[in-house]
């Protein structure tokens, strides 16, 4: 230790690795000019850099940036500490314990501000995972312990200029992912980074490195340690990076589906679903791109359907009631999911919600369409319900029909509701009506509707 804080005040090249001299990539090779950032990540650096610290924008704003993609957020890394941060700026708060940073709020944006991580892990566990890591160093040191080498550049926003440790700016151009170090042993240090790259590269269309790609398989059980919590929100962010799909496929493919995503090894299962499944995620792709919300719950309602669907269609042929057997249906998956990978419960209900609903749109008699259009999710249900009508799942004419109701006025929705008793029904309705009209016949069968 004391060798090390010679080095430092020093500012010698840290132990056991030569120091790197990086690229300097001036404007005229690289294109990204300062306006290009947020007005809040500029000043945030100005501030700094004005308090006589070092500071860069860093990550993936500074790859996205030189892709021309303009970035949703920006990061900044510096060589002043998370103390000296917060003493800056009025409006910042410090968060996290394995790595601490500073979250600084300007206007309604907020930059998340690093201090250059050290050469060397505070704290790993016996498998090589990080534990805690509040260790500073310099910018060369930060640049080493960054990911990939896409991610390993800091763009300057007084010079105009990229520093570039690890030929970050090659492998951006070459459309490669390549791992900074050594990738067995990254992977072990923080297990998340296989699922990393995996969404890195769907998204940006990129190639994983052969010597990156390598050792994941034989990584993926070590997933299976990690919080559920992570988890999840790494399965979030897969299933919000625009590409959602062809993440789930990269999934599949580098070995990272199964076991380690329970929520998502069926919707991956070749048996059936897949145009629905794929049909909610491309529309999940394009409202991300289109910069609109997406709602968690729904999403989630989405991908778990086809187990919910199956079930329910089971439990009417077994006999039961279509209400009843969607609530015995819910209730089977949502056990198996928390089993091992809890959904949140402010997703869980809306989800819910959406999937209770559903039954409710075959009955289009008396007070009941006006009751069920002032539900609180009526309309996330029916957006549910356009998805399964555009796969087949119900009648198209039924869809349309509470598209109509929803925008007309009182006299004409008592209208719709008049014609619609004259109309051939659909669904679970339809199916009880023509069970009832077999049975004089002696040929009755329960079950087979539930809008499935």
């Amino acid at each position: 230790m004391i060798r090390k804080l010679i080095r430092r005040v020093l500012k010698l090249p840290a132990l056991g690795r030569q120091s790197v001299k990086p690229k300097i990539i001036p404007f005229s090779q690289h294109g990204v000019r300062r306006d290009g950032l947020s007005y809040a990540a500029r000043k945030v650096v100005t501030r700094l850099q004005e308090a006589g610290f070092s500071a860069y924008v860093v990550g993936g704003a500074v790859r996205d940036l030189m892709l021309g993609v303009q970035p949703k957020d920006f990061d900044i890394a510096t060589n002043a500490t998370p103390e000296q941060v917060h003493h800056l700026f009025r409006r910042s708060r410090i968060i996290g314990r394995r790595f601490r940073i500073v979250h600084v709020m300007v206007g309604p944006e907020t930059i998340e501000v690093t201090t250059f991580r050290g050469g060397e892990v505070a704290s790993k566990s016996d498998s090589g995972r990080i534990m805690a890591d509040n260790t500073y160093g310099s910018q060369e040191e930060d640049a080493h312990r960054r990911d990939f080498t896409v991610n390993a550049l800091f763009y300057d926003p007084a010079e105009e200029t990229v520093v570039d440790y690890h030929h970050g700016a090659k492998d951006l151009h070459a459309k490669k992912l390549v791992m900074i170090g050594q990738p067995a042993k990254r992977y072990q240090e923080d297990p998340v980074r296989m699922l990393r790259a995996v969404r890195l590269a769907a998204k940006l269309g990129f190639e994983i490195d052969d010597a990156t790609r390598k050792p994941i398989a034989a990584h993926a059980h070590l997933l299976k340690k990690e919080p559920p919590a992570r988890l999840f929100d790494e399965m979030l962010k897969l299933l919000h990076s625009g590409h959602a799909y062809a993440c789930l496929n990269k999934l599949r493919d580098e070995g990272l589906s199964s076991g380690i995503f329970p929520l998502l090894d069926a919707v991956m299962d070749d048996s059936g679903g897949q145009a629905f499944i794929k049909l909610a995620l491309d529309s999940t792709d394009e409202r991300i791109r289109a910069d609109k919300p997406v709602s968690v719950g729904f999403l989630l309602a989405t991908l778990l359907w086809q187990q919910v669907n199956q079930r329910w269609q089971g439990y009417q042929r077994d006999g039961e009631k279509p209400i009843p057997a969607l609530m015995s249906a819910m209730a089977d998956v949502e056990s198996e999911q928390d089993n091992e990978f809890a959904i949140p419960r402010r997703f869980s209900a809306t989800m819910r919600e959406i999937w209770t609903l559903q039954p409710r749109f075959d009955s289009r008699v008396g007070q009941r369409p006006f009751r069920l259009v002032e539900q609180p999710r009526f309309r996330a249900a029916y957006d549910f319900l356009m998805l399964r009508a555009e796969v087949g799942e119900v009648p198209m004419s039924l869809a349309k029909w509470w598209g109509d109701f929803q925008d007309a006025d009182d006299d004409e929705r008592l209208e719709m509701i008049r014609t619609a008793k004259d109309e051939p029904s659909s669904g679970a309705a339809a199916q009880r009506k023509r069970r009832r009209r077999r049975k004089p016949a002696g040929g009755g069968q329960g079950g087979q509707g539930g809008g499935a």
